[in-house]
Formats: C-alpha cells, structure tokens, sequence
C-alpha cells in the first residue's frame, strides 16, 4: 500500500491548519482513533482471554509470558525508531504500513494453531504497533491548529478511554463463549477502514532536517539485549534455576547487547535515544518512575486475571467486569487531576498516587482462595479501588512531568521515549517477576507434596505442573486417595504465590513514590 502523496507533495507541519470541527478534522481523528483503538483492544481483552488461549494450546506459564511479552518487547525497542521514521518519510505513510503490518500480525494471531506461531505473530504486530503508535498523535499534532491541538487530543483520548474500558468486558464475553480468536480479527475492519480514510481524506506531513536520527542499529541492538534478556529470565522456571548454560548465557549476552546500545546512542550522530535527555531531573525520574509503576501495572493484571479464573471460579466475562471500577476512576478522575496538576504543580499527585496504587496492590494480595464472585466486593474490590485511584492519579500529572521538562523540538522524543519505558517496564516486569513467581510455585508444590504419601515419582510429576500456573492440574497417575489433597495445594500454593506477586507490585509501586519524592521538583 503506497501514499497518495508523492515525494514533493509532503509538506511541513506549519503548512496545515486543521479544526476539530472542520470535515478535514474529524478525518484526521477518525484513523487515528481507529488505529489506536486496534492497540488498546489487543492490550486490554487479552488478558482475560489468557485461560481460553492457554486451554486450547496446552500454555505453560513461561509461554504465555511469551504472549504477552514478544509485543511489547518489540514495541520496547523499535518505538522511537517507528517515531522517527515518520518525521522523516512521512507520517501518514509511516502510519499506514504499521497499521497494515499489525493487520497482518492480528490475523495470523487469529490463525495460530500453536504457542510458537501465536508467539511469532505477536511479534509481528508489535513490530507494526511500533510504526503505528506514534502515527495517531503525530499526526494530530502535525495537522491541528495550536489552538485545537489540545481539543483533538481531548477527543482521541476520550474515545480511546471508552475502548479501554470495554476491551476486558469484549474479551471476557469472548473468552466465555470460545470465540477468543476474533479479539484479533476484530482489528481487521478496524484496520481497512482506517487505511481507507488515510488514503482519501488525510494530507501527508513530513519533517526531515528533524535531528532525531532513523538510528536502525540502535534499535537492532535495543532488540537484542531486551530479548536475550527476557528470554533468560523465562528460561530460569523451565530449567531449575540461575544455574544452567540456558538461562545465565543470554542473560549474559542481553547484558552486554544492553551496555553496546547505551554506547552505540552516546556516539552515534544521530541517535533514536540522545542519553544527554536524562540530564534533566525531573524526565530522568518521570521516566524512572514509569518504569517502577508500569512494570508493576503489567505484571499484577497479568496474575489478577489468571487469578480470578483459574483459581476464584469467575468466568471470563466477570474477570472483565470486574476491572471495570478501574477503568471508571480514570475516566471520571483524570480530568480532575489535570486541573489540580495545572494550579499546584504534579509533585504532590505522584507521591501520591504510587503510594495509593501500591496499597491496592498490597490489598489484592490479602483475600486468599475466596469463594468466587460473590464475594467480589468485599475481596478484591477494596484493592482494585485503591489501584485504580492510585493511576488516576498518577497518570497526568506524569504526562505533564514528561511532557513539560523537554519542550519544542524535543517532545515528540519526550513523548516516544516515555512510551518505550513503559513497554520496557512490561516486558522486564513480566519476565523477571512472571518467572521468579513460577520458580517459587513450582517449589513450593514440591515442598507440600512431600507431605503427601506417595511415591517421589509422584511428587516430581506434581511440581512439574507449576509451570502452568493457575492452569495447573493433578496427573492421571496420581493414587486417587490422595488427588483432592494435591488438588488443594495445587489452588493454595497458586494463591501464595498470586500473594507474592502482589506485594512485589507494591513495593515497585511505593518505590516509583519515592523517586517522585526525591526527585520530582517542588
């Protein structure tokens, strides 16, 4: 698929004049929304539709840390570059080829008949997410007039909230009625649809003296460290332990790829990530704290989700509904704390805020094996209340933080940067704890079923399945006497260990508190 625009019709930004209310306007708004509401289904629905895709494929846990992860590291290293290349080529035609290749991606996920092949699409549609991202709110600040800038974002940001909201509930509803594949599919008329109104209605805008660089061994060795290194953390459950070749080589070689990309952007003349940025305070530790919080955000919805299904008897729809009082607080919050952020400044708000949302985090893990959505409100509730109030608060003044320390030619790399940190923040959150929670599980099965009367066989092949986690089941071979024993610890040791991962996340959560604390200007 090619622009309509050739080479010589691409203009600068200063050249366009758009209004929210004008025709051209809302076919500005109209594939952007569409296109971002693509990624937010995808990051939303699919983590309540984990059971359904882990029963029909038979998921280990480490694999399907895999799922989630293999989009996101993607989009971790090729964001700013997917950034940059609009700038230089050609926004809308930057965006076009992402969304196509996350069709592309979409529909083979859709297809997939494996783990390795759901695994392999994924990456792919992150691979398009990194080109299309950046498109939807670069072009709208691209074609917007100064002076509607702010009320078009106003109105993407509102209809992706909404999209947001009802991802869980989409996937739950879904994921219950054995349709999980069309979560991917769905992006497929999404996809057409926005392509179409770029073709047609939507200018073409480039700035190529822009001094962020088309940096491609940058993001190549970007690529290489954080895979090598997820890879060897995930490893760490399936092989035992630090202590094997699998696992310490790539954490080893991901190490060393990491160190070459942060020497690779200190001398290149172009870099996709200029590391002098961090010399400012308050976005080296905005950025910091992104990392802290969304790392925890990531993994503990993970778990809460498998959580729920696995082990708390909901089905997938009432897993949905219940993120929905999350999705509310931000809706209805976050235009409050903009004002609050705009009279007195974001410092108070993001101590605040992760101090709240690690709390919620500690209250998640309290309720224990609890007997199912009955008693959702006063189990899980209190905790997903104070987390969501947590990110509400949390989530525009650090915008504004980000946004308001490098300013002009600089925030587009603000912004992009900020991006990359959380998709890195979810992919290191989720290998390193999702694998530290595996290891611990598997363990403590092996602990518990030594109690048991049975056979070291036996024992060996029960802690064999904490692998899957929540998915965890006791072997066919099991003596039968004692199978609603190893049942009980199978449910119990996955609630510890949910538990443990909770409080991981808050205590990331009060960490991200404390660089504001100490970092954040008054």
């Amino acid at each position: 698929m090619t622009s309509r625009n050739s080479p010589s019709d691409i203009q600068r930004p200063e050249d366009f004049d758009f209004t929210t209310g004008s025709a051209g306007g809302r076919w500005i708004l109209f594939p952007t929304i569409l296109a971002s509401s693509m990624a937010f289904i995808d990051s939303t629905a699919l983590n309540v539709v984990l059971p359904s895709l882990q029963k029909a494929f038979g998921t280990t846990g480490s694999d399907l840390l895999w799922v989630i992860n293999a989009y996101h590291l993607m989009l971790a290293a090729l964001i700013l570059t997917g950034g940059a290349m609009g700038d230089r080529f050609g926004r809308k035609k930057v965006f076009m080829w992402g969304i196509l290749v996350f069709m592309a991606g979409s529909a083979g996920c859709g297809l997939s008949q494996g783990t390795l092949m759901l695994v392999l699409f994924r990456l792919l549609q992150g691979l398009g997410g990194a080109l299309m991202i950046p498109g939807s709110l670069s072009l709208i600040s691209a074609l917007f007039s100064e002076k509607e800038k702010g009320k078009a974002i106003g109105y993407w940001s509102a209809a992706t909230t909404v999209v947001t909201i009802s991802g869980p509930l989409l996937g739950g509803l879904l994921g219950d009625l054995g349709l999980w594949r069309l979560i991917f599919f769905i992006n497929l008329p999404l996809g057409i649809a926005a392509v179409a109104a770029l073709v047609k209605k939507v200018p073409e805008t480039a700035d190529p003296d822009n001094q962020r660089g088309t940096d491609y061994t940058g993001a190549v060795l970007a690529f290489l460290g954080l895979g090598l290194l997820t890879f060897g953390f995930l490893e760490v459950p399936e092989q035992g332990g630090f202590r094997y070749l699998r696992v310490w080589l790539p954490l080893a070689a991901g190490l060393v790829f990491s160190l070459l990309f942060l020497r690779h952007e200190r001398h290149c003349p172009r870099p996709m990530l200029p590391l002098s940025v961090f010399k400012n305070r308050n976005f080296a530790a905005a950025n910091l704290l992104t990392l802290l919080l969304y790392g925890a955000l990531g993994t503990g919805m993970l778990f809460l989700s498998l959580n729920l299904v696995q082990v708390q008897g909901y089905s997938q729809l009432q897993a949905g509904l219940s993120f929905l009082p999350f999705s509310v607080i931000m809706f209805f919050l976050s235009p409050r704390t903009g004002d609050y952020t705009d009279r007195h400044g974001p410092r108070r708000l993001l101590i605040a805020g992760p101090l709240v949302a690690g709390t919620g985090f500690f209250a998640l893990g309290l309720p224990g094996i609890t007997s199912g959505p009955g008693v959702f409100w006063t189990t899980f509730f209190p905790g997903i209340l104070l987390f969501g109030l947590g990110m509400a608060l949390t989530v525009v003044p650090l915008t504004t933080t980000i946004m308001s320390s490098l300013k002009g030619q600089w925030s587009g790399l603000a912004s992009g940067t900020n991006n990359a940190a959380t998709r890195t923040a979810n992919v290191t959150g989720i290998a390193i704890v999702g694998a530290l929670a595996i290891a611990y599980y598997t363990s403590n099965i092996k602990t518990e079923a030594q109690k048991l009367p049975v056979s070291q066989e036996m024992v060996q092949k029960l802690s064999k399945q904490g692998k899957n986690l929540g998915e965890a089941t006791v072997p066919e071979q099991f003596p039968q006497a004692q199978a609603k024993k190893a049942l009980a610890i199978i449910k119990q040791e996955f609630s510890a260990t949910f538990q443990l991962v909770q409080w991981a996340c808050a205590v990331m959560a009060w960490l991200a508190a404390l660089v504001a604390f100490l970092r954040i200007d008054r």
